[in-house]
């Protein structure tokens, strides 16, 4: 085992990052994370960590800044003779191109893959992967944390009258699946196409949702076109209220305007993802993950089982 655990992160959420060592009783390491005068990303790291377990918190969301800093400070541990590094990624970007559907595009997830162990990462750990097949994109250790445990506490304490779980495609119906069983609710699911890139047309609701209260659950909530419309199709349907659970806040474009004029009642998401900078409506509710990634962490470092952690 290392000889001692070391927290870095970079500038993507370190709000989440600070909650963290708080949880794990660990101050993050000192780092500088700065910029040359032309926008290139310098980093130090301004501590021995010589034979240490090292871990580097950095969610990948855009700017494409986000992923270059994790990258870097990878690097630059490695060079620094870290025994162990660890990329701990909150929110795992460039995930949505996992294979192709089209000819001549990318997959992004493998790419961003092969860039994390290139750089030097031992390890990784991450939650909510958009498609969990991604897990076998990694050459290197991957533990594939849920945010389910979270979520069904909150769901529960707030003791709803005959709800149903929604799916808002055919490929988070596992996710889903496991959250209505959880909560013994229900489950439907949101029939789409998807013409092009963020954008969705809502073709049809498969199960009963009249008179139930409904809660789409999804991994991430990006324009929030897919999410208003399908809250949308369930009032026509007749749900009598309607909530969202999405663990990476994303929100991009009109994202808030949208969900604002929506007929959501409350939209629960994450802290994978920093919302500092953006003026959140009411609707939106933030439930804290930094338990779960902390003692995660903690087990990962003692050499302890991490699969308790997945019920």
């Amino acid at each position: 085992m290392p000889n001692k655990l070391k927290l870095f992160t970079g500038n993507s959420n370190r709000p989440l990052a600070q909650k963290i060592a708080d949880y794990v009783g660990v101050p993050l390491s000192q780092a500088d994370v700065t910029r040359f005068s032309d926008g290139e990303i310098f980093v130090q790291i301004n501590e021995n960590i010589r034979g240490m377990d090292v871990f580097i918190i950095q969610s990948t969301n855009p700017p494409a800044d986000n992923l270059m800093e994790l990258l870097i400070m990878i690097d630059a541990a490695l060079r620094a003779s870290a025994q162990r590094i660890t990329a701990v990624i909150p929110y795992f970007g460039y995930a949505r191109q996992d294979r192709k559907e089209q000819p001549r595009v990318p997959i992004t997830a493998k790419l961003v893959a092969n860039l994390i162990s290139t750089a030097g990462a031992n390890r990784v750990l991450t939650l909510d992967l958009h498609a969990s097949q991604i897990q076998g994109f990694f050459d290197i250790p991957l533990d594939h944390l849920y945010s389910n445990r979270v979520f069904n506490r909150y769901f529960l304490d707030l003791k709803l009258k005959d709800p149903v779980i929604i799916s808002p495609d055919l490929g988070s119906v596992r996710m889903v699946r496991s959250f209505a069983k959880a909560l013994d609710a229900s489950l439907a699911i949101v029939d789409k196409r998807r013409p092009s890139p963020n954008q969705s047309e809502i073709l049809n609701i498969v199960g009963e949702v009249d008179g139930k209260v409904a809660i789409i659950r999804d991994d991430m909530v990006d324009t929030a076109g897919t999410l208003t419309q399908a809250a949308e199709a369930l009032k026509e349907q007749g749900a009598k209220e309607i909530y969202a659970c999405c663990t990476h806040p994303v929100l991009s474009g009109k994202a808030l305007e949208l969900i604002e004029k929506s007929c959501l009642k409350k939209l629960v998401v994450a802290d994978t993802i920093s919302t500092e900078n953006k003026k959140l409506p009411k609707k939106i509710e933030i439930l804290s993950l930094a338990e779960l990634f902390g003692e995660a962490i903690l087990r990962i470092h003692k050499e302890e089982s991490v699969s308790m952690l997945f019920d």
